[in-house]
C-alpha cells in the first residue's frame, strides 16, 4: 500500500545514477533541522560504465523507473532533482583569483565574492571540459592571509585561492539528456564525492583533517579535508566491479557468482581467515562442482583493493596533508561492505579507518536500511539540495474539486466503474436517466450512496 504524505514545498529530490544502480531518493527538513527520507526508489542499471554513459535508453529507463517508485510513495510529481556525477574524467585544478575593489570604505560582501568565482569560469580549459565546481580555499585582504570569511571587512585588494573542480561537458550532457528523456530537470549536478562527505563525515573530522574515500561500483572518488576546507579530489578509475571480476577470472566462476561470492564470503584481509572453509559452487549443465578455499578468495580481493589503497596514498601524498589527517580515513559506498576492509585499510595506510554511514544529519526514527553506505551519496545529494534549494522539486497530483474517485465502497467491497469513459462527479452521476445508467450491482451501490449522502450532508466530509 502506498504511503500519501502531506507534500509541501519543501519536498526534494535527488538520484544517484551509479555504475550498478540508480537510486532516488525525496525527503524534507523536519522542526529540528534534520533530514526526514520519505521514500527511496533502487533500480539496477547497466548504462554507466565508470561514471559516463554508455547507454542513453538503459539508463533514462532506470531513472524513470526509480523516480516513478518515489512519486507512488508521496503521491507526489516529480518535477526536478539533484543529480551525481562521477567518473574518471573528473579533474581537479588550483588557481588564485585576485580583485581590486573601488572602495576602502564599503566593506566587502557576497558581490565580490561573486566576482571572484564568476572569474573562474573564465578559464581556459582543455577542449571539451567544463567546470563543474569552483571550492573557495582561503582569502587573502590587504596581504593579510588565511582569512576564512572576508565578508565584512574593509579592503582594498581582494585575494582567493579556488580549488576547481572539472569534468568533460560530453559525459554531463549525456547524463542530463538521460533526465530529459525520462520528462525530469535537472536542478544542479554535484559531484558524488562531495555529496557523500555531507552524509558521512561530521564537523570535528572535517576541521581536524580527514580523508573520504568512496568506493563505488566503477571508480574510487578521494575527498580530503583540513579546516573544513574541501582541499583536494581525485578519482581513482578501480571500483567493487573490478574485484568482482578478479574473482571472476581468479576462481573461473560466472559474473553473478563472483558477486555473490564476494559479498556473502569474501574478505578482505586474508590474515583473518582462521577456518580456512572450502566453497562449493555449483557445475554448469551437469559439469562438476568447484570447490573454491574462503583464503584464497580472501587473497583475490586483498590484492586489488591493497592496489586500489596505493592510488588512494599517491594522491594523499600528492595533496601535501598526508601528516595532517588527524580524523584519519572515512570509507563509504559499496565497496566499504566487504568485510574487514577498515582493517586492511589500517594496516596499509597506516591511519586510523572507520566505515561511514550516512546517518549524521537524518532525524531520529530512520528507517534500519539507510545506515547503509550504499545510500551514501544519494542522502548526500539530498542534503545538498536541502541546503541550497528556495523550493521543493515536487508537486501535489491535482484532482478537480468535487470529482469523485472510480473506486465506490461499500461494507468493504470494492467497485470500480466507469461511466461511458467519463469522469463524472456524484450528482452528475446520479442524473443520469436511469435507461442510461447499467442495469447492475452499481446502480444499488449509487442509490445507497445517494441516501447517506443526502441523510448526512450536513455531517459528512465527502472526498
Amino acid at each position: 500500500m502506498n504511503t500519501v504524505v502531506n507534500v509541501s514545498h519543501e519536498i526534494v529530490v535527488a538520484v544517484d545514477v551509479g555504475t550498478t544502480k540508480v537510486c532516488a531518493i525525496a525527503g524534507r527538513k523536519n522542526e529540528y533541522g534534520k533530514v526526514e527520507i520519505l521514500a527511496v526508489g533502487k533500480v539496477e542499471c547497466d548504462g554507466v560504465t565508470r561514471g559516463m554513459v554508455t547507454n542513453i535508453e538503459r539508463t533514462s529507463k532506470a531513472i524513470a523507473d526509480a523516480v516513478e517508485i518515489i512519486e507512488r510513495k508521496i503521491n507526489s510529481r516529480v518535477k526536478h532533482v539533484h543529480v551525481g556525477i562521477a567518473g574518471q574524467h573528473i579533474k581537479s585544478v588550483k588557481h588564485r583569483g585576485i580583485l581590486v575593489r573601488d572602495s576602502l570604505i564599503n566593506e566587502i560582501n557576497k558581490e565580490d565574492i561573486k566576482k571572484l568565482i564568476n572569474d573562474m569560469h573564465k578559464l581556459v580549459l582543455p577542449p571539451g571540459d567544463k567546470i563543474i565546481h569552483v571550492l573557495p580555499q582561503e582569502y587573502t585582504v590587504d596581504s593579510e592571509p588565511g582569512i576564512k570569511d572576508p565578508i565584512g571587512m574593509s579592503g582594498m585588494r581582494l585575494e582567493a585561492n579556488f580549488h576547481i573542480i572539472t569534468g568533460q561537458d560530453a559525459a554531463s550532457t549525456n547524463l542530463i539528456k538521460c533526465f530529459e528523456k525520462s520528462g525530469i530537470q535537472v536542478h544542479q549536478l554535484i559531484m558524488e564525492s562531495l555529496a557523500s562527505a555531507k552524509a558521512v563525515l561530521t564537523e570535528e573530522e572535517k576541521e581536524a583533517g580527514v580523508a573520504l574515500i568512496d568506493i563505488g561500483g566503477g571508480t574510487t572518488d578521494l575527498t580530503i579535508y583540513y579546516d573544513s576546507i574541501v582541499r583536494h579530489t581525485a578519482v581513482v578509475p578501480f571500483g567493487g566491479n573490478v574485484v568482482t571480476k578478479d574473482i571472476k577470472e581468479g576462481c573461473t566462476v560466472m559474473p553473478n557468482q563472483a558477486e555473490k561470492l564476494k559479498v556473502k564470503f569474501g574478505s578482505a584481509l586474508a590474515m583473518e581467515i582462521k577456518d580456512n572453509r572450502t566453497i562449493t559452487i555449483p557445475g554448469i549443465k551437469g559439469r562438476e562442482d568447484k570447490a573454491i578455499s574462503e583464503k584464497n578468495l580472501a587473497w583475490i580481493i586483498q590484492s586489488r583493493l591493497e592496489e586500489i589503497l596505493d592510488y588512494i596514498i599517491l594522491e594523499i601524498q600528492r595533496s601535501g596533508y598526508e601528516n595532517k589527517l588527524i580524523g584519519g580515513i572515512v570509507i563509504t559506498g559499496g565497496g566499504s561492505l566487504i568485510k574487514d576492509i577498515e582493517l586492511l585499510c589500517e594496516y596499509h595506510t597506516g591511519y586510523h579507518t572507520r566505515i561511514g554511514l550516512p546517518i549524521e544529519h537524518l532525524a531520529h526514527g530512520y528507517a534500519e536500511q539507510y545506515s547503509n553506505p550504499i545510500y551514501a551519496t544519494a542522502v548526500g545529494l539530498l542534503i545538498d539540495g536541502l541546503e541550497h534549494e528556495a523550493y521543493g522539486g515536487v508537486e501535489p497530483k491535482v484532482h478537480e474539486p468535487n470529482k469523485v474517485p472510480m473506486e465506490v465502497v461499500n461494507q468493504g467491497t470494492s467497485t470500480t466503474e466507469k461511466y461511458k469513459g467519463e469522469q463524472l462527479t456524484l450528482d452528475e452521476l446520479l442524473e443520469k436517466p436511469k435507461s442510461e445508467k447499467k442495469p447492475n450491482i452499481l446502480n444499488g451501490i449509487l442509490q445507497r450512496t445517494k441516501e447517506w449522502f443526502e441523510a448526512d450532508s450536513g455531517d459528512a466530509d465527502f472526498k
